[in-house]
This record gives structure tokens, C-alpha cells and sequence, in this order.
């Protein structure tokens, strides 16, 4: 799976959560099972957690400090590129 079909259906998802508050009750309570079951492949041993942002409350996901980085890499975060989302991570 690559970073456009993983955009897809995350889209798909929110759309859904914002249509209907029941799914969006069980994406918040159990991510890994809600996103699988729409179609994303997880990776073993990874934990996710689904918060929601409303006009008061926004959320900064910190990514994990990676080891090393070689020139590219500072160079892609430098120009705003991500390197460390799961999701991107998930189309390598």
C-alpha cells in the first residue's frame, strides 16, 4: 500500500467519523481495529491513538526523534516534508 491509497482511506475515515458519531465514538475508543477494518494496513506492535480537534483543543503530534538523519532527511523536514508518520511510513 502507498502514501496515496493510505490518504485515501484516512480521508475516507474522517469523512466518516464526521458523518456518523457512532463510528466516530468507535474510532476514538479503538483506532487499530476501526482503521484495519476500513482497510489500512497496520504495522504489528504499533500502538494508535485518534484524538479530535475542535475549535478550542488542537493538537501537535510530536514525531518520535529518529537516530539519525542524513542531509535528504534534514533537508525534507527543513522544507516541511514528512518523514516519521505512520502513514507515510507505511507506503516504504
Amino acid at each position: 500500500m502507498n502514501a496515496q491509497e493510505n490518504l485515501k482511506i484516512t480521508s475516507r475515515v474522517i469523512a466518516k467519523a464526521w458523518a456518523d458519531e457512532d463510528f466516530k465514538a468507535r474510532l476514538l475508543a479503538d483506532p487499530a481495529a476501526i482503521l484495519k477494518a476500513e482497510g489500512l494496513e497496520l504495522p504489528a506492535g504499533v500502538a494508535f491513538t485518534v484524538v479530535e480537534d475542535s475549535a478550542a483543543v488542537q493538537t501537535l503530534v510530536l514525531p518520535a526523534r529518529p537516530t539519525d538523519l542524513s542531509d535528504e532527511d534534514l533537508d525534507r523536514a527543513a522544507g516541511g516534508a514528512c518523514n516519521w508518520c505512520v502513514f507515510c511510513e507505511l507506503s516504504f
